[in-house]
């Protein structure tokens, strides 16, 4: 699932939130792209918000948006 999460006035850690989420799925990928932090992931909403929180960026639950899957199912995903 790919994720947008619109970046307050505080910018994150992105090493400390890829080192949490490659801790969980190993295949994730994070970057910022402007205002926005991106996030590819097989974690649900809900478990991206708790290590978010976790890896010390908190979020209000309005700047997470989950965009549509874009899975072809190619790579037995």
């Amino acid at each position: 699932m790919e994720f947008h999460i619109a970046i307050g006035t505080a910018l994150p850690d992105l090493i400390r939130i890829d080192e949490s989420l490659r801790a969980v799925d190993p295949a994730a990928l994070v970057d910022i792209d402007g205002a926005t932090l991106r996030v590819a992931t097989s974690l649900g909403a809900s478990e991206l918000h708790f290590l978010l929180a976790a890896a010390g960026y908190r979020i209000a639950s309005s700047q997470l948006t989950q965009l549509p899957s874009i899975c072809c199912g190619g790579c037995s995903g």
